[in-house]
């Protein structure tokens, strides 16, 4: 099987396994950034969160072998050495792999967070603002992921219009969202929607992308 192959599952496995993680969290009541809810019901929701966040947990490394592999099978495809359009994709790898490094923070902050609810309030509360904060301003590397691939693979013609559009659409929203994020220290965003959206893009983007590697 040819890197490509793997690139193209490898980002529609990423977004099956991300689905699934969210329905995990959803179900287990983990306090998620930008819920909006309060700081006593964090603190709560954190103390007595156990295997609801260790279970969907186990999940994470696969999504960032996923989402490197996706990265690196893009690459492959788009960029063929020199400074022209193609090198673009060197910018999009770059921001899967800062993606991935900080949300691997992000899921370690889960941890720190729901072991001090247990013990201090205040250091959680500490910990909720940080993870907040790191969640939001992940959205700019998404971004960047985005804008590097879709450059790239619009101006090799490997993706269509509506594709294209839909790459550049997902990265301005990710990154007015991203760029909200030190006001959203306590949990409440309202342009988070602007958010959603941009995340719901950057899936369907994904998985456009990952048909469109495994149609190489």
């Amino acid at each position: 099987m040819s890197l490509t192959d793997l690139a193209g599952l490898g980002g529609i496995g990423f977004v099956v396994l991300a689905v699934v993680v969210n329905v995990f969290y959803v179900r287990g009541r983990l306090p998620m950034p930008m819920s909006g809810r309060s700081l006593d019901e964090v603190v709560e929701s954190f103390a007595a969160v156990g295997d609801a966040l260790r279970r969907p947990s186990v999940l994470a490394p696969l999504t960032w072998v996923c989402t490197t592999v996706f990265a690196a099978g893009l690459l492959a495809q788009l960029w063929r050495g020199g400074t022209g359009g193609g090198a673009w994709a060197l910018v999009g790898f770059a921001g899967v792999l800062m993606q991935n490094v900080t949300f691997a923070c992000v899921e370690a902050l889960r941890f720190g967070m729901a072991a001090a609810a247990r013990h201090d309030r205040g250091s959680t509360v500490a910990l909720w603002a940080l993870s907040n904060v790191l969640f939001g301003f992940n959205q700019l590397f998404l971004a960047v992921a985005l804008l590097g691939f879709t450059v790239a693979g619009d101006g090799s013609g490997f993706i269509p219009g509506w594709h294209a559009w839909l790459g550049y659409i997902s990265a301005a929203l990710l990154f007015v969202s991203s760029s909200a994020s030190p006001y959203n220290v306590d949990g409440t965003n309202r342009i988070a929607v602007v958010g959603l959206v941009g995340w719901l893009g950057w899936i369907a983007w994904i998985v456009a992308y990952g048909i469109a590697l495994l149609g190489v």
